[in-house]
């Protein structure tokens, strides 16, 4: 079976319930699900529509303030910004369009803009969208390539911790969660990119394009 994240044949049972299979990576250390066990695109989005996220919600700009407070202390102002996977009610473009930021938003279901990728950003945001990507070698390396140099990548997404740990993990209970990313994954990743990940938070990491180069996951 192939790595959806490097590309690597290969890879190890991880775990096993009652819905779905999990697989690792035993190059770039990614927990992920065989394809056969998705959603249906009509199922997925159905989930997807149950969220009640919005820009009117406190709570919710408080939990994004975790990525939007760091990322702000890094980007210059008036910067150029993509939010990716921004979902039925994009709300962490509003706050840095509040902040003097140019914004543009993209969702495969509900903002499927397909002219962002023609521009280069100073940022780029992808807040709990990692674990939903089938193909998030494809994605990423996509996202990476619309960077300016010395731009910055802040992603939020729960990391895998250890096997003992992800039996109980809520995390995985979800079925639109599909890619599973570690410490060790970001850390192949930045290698991969010749970069350094920042772990801001338990669940928030930046990366800083470093040169012009783009590296694409195959």
């Amino acid at each position: 079976m192939k790595c959806p994240l490097c590309h690597i044949w290969g890879g190890v049972d991880y775990y096993v319930d009652d819905s779905r299979k999990y697989r690792q990576c035993e190059t770039c250390n990614l927990v992920y699900v065989p394809n056969r066990y998705y959603l249906s695109s009509k199922a997925e989005k159905a989930v997807y529509d149950l969220h009640q996220n919005s820009p009117d919600d406190p709570e919710y700009r408080r939990f994004l303030s975790r990525l939007f407070i760091p990322m702000m202390g890094r980007i210059n102002p008036k910067s150029r910004g993509l939010d990716f996977g921004s979902g039925p009610g994009p709300t962490l473009s509003v706050m840095f369009e509040e902040a003097d930021h140019k914004m543009v938003i993209y969702d495969y279901y509900y903002a499927q803009n397909e002219s962002v990728w023609d521009v280069q950003y100073d940022f780029i945001t992808a807040t709990e969208v990692l674990e939903h990507l089938h193909h998030p070698g494809k994605e990423l390396s996509r996202l990476w390539a619309c960077l300016k140099p010395g731009g910055l990548l802040g992603v939020m997404t729960k990391l895998v911790l250890e096997r003992t740990v992800f039996v109980n993990w809520h995390y995985k209970n979800d079925q639109t969660h599909v890619s599973f990313f570690s410490r060790n994954t970001f850390e192949w990743l930045g290698e991969y990119w010749e970069t350094r990940p920042v772990f801001i938070d338990k669940d928030v990491i930046f990366l800083r394009k470093m040169s012009n180069t783009k590296h694409f996951l195959r």
